[in-house]
């Protein structure tokens, strides 16, 4: 998968996320390289759910 795959995939799972949880924004779900653990870290506090939680639903996606 090259770069340009992976981010059309963030992209509609970002839209997922957004529509399960109306709260979250574009801000939240931003994903730099390299600072993937810092992003689900705000999303699970956000959220007010466990970081298995959060990998499950992702991984649903």
């Amino acid at each position: 998968m090259n770069k340009t795959e992976a981010k059309g995939n963030w992209n509609i799972q970002k839209a997922k996320l957004k529509q399960k949880y109306a709260d979250l924004t574009d801000d939240d779900l931003m994903y730099d390289e390299g600072k993937k653990d810092e992003m689900l870290g705000k999303l699970q506090v956000k959220l007010g759910i466990t970081k298995e939680e959060l990998a499950k639903f992702i991984e649903s996606l």
